[in-house]
């Protein structure tokens, strides 16, 4: 086996990538406080062709040296909005007809693996505070959490790692490309 160069890996330019059809998610972050996860959010998301990022509260925005150093340019490609309040983001959403997720452990989450998503809809995702969570409120006014199965001693993931696992299921399951 040889490994490809980049050259070889035919991907999308910028300005392609732009024009590219999406699959209908969007992901927002509610008081991220790390950079380098803000930055690895973002390359995800142009990986599987998210729609947008919201970045609400404290959470950084671009352009950032720390960003960039995990997005290397995603945050160039993924459009992102910003929000002083993750609430106002969330009444965006709903009011434009997405299905707003928190992905939380809470009463009633539903497992990551038993998600069935409708590919006629819209979906965003909402990932939290690196030590908090996702606020209360703003779980409150979500349609539903979603829960990643863990199954050893720790009660939460990185979340980026965490956005990696939930993009990648919701592109599996809405993709169109």
């Amino acid at each position: 086996m040889r490994k490809l160069k980049v050259t070889e890996l035919n991907r999308l330019t910028p300005e392609a990538f732009k024009e590219s059809r999406k699959i209908p998610l969007v992901v927002v972050l509610d008081h991220v406080r790390s950079l380098n996860n803000v930055g690895s959010v973002f390359r995800t998301s142009d990986a599987f062709r998210v729609e947008a990022i919201y970045l609400c509260g404290i959470t950084a925005c671009p352009p950032h040296a720390e960003i960039h150093k995990t997005a290397l340019g995603a945050e160039e490609t993924v459009d992102w909005k910003y929000f002083n309040d993750t609430l106002e983001a969330v009444e965006n959403l709903k009011q434009t007809g997405y299905t707003v997720c928190a992905i939380e452990q809470a009463e009633g989450s539903v497992m990551l693996d038993n998600l069935l998503l409708d590919k006629n809809k819209k979906y965003a995702v909402i990932l939290g505070n690196e030590v908090k969570g996702v606020q209360q409120t703003v779980v409150d006014r979500c349609d539903m959490c979603i829960e990643i199965p863990q199954y050893g001693t720790k009660h939460s993931l990185n979340v980026s790692v965490t956005a990696g696992i939930v993009i990648w299921d919701f592109f599996q399951q809405l993709t169109c490309l």
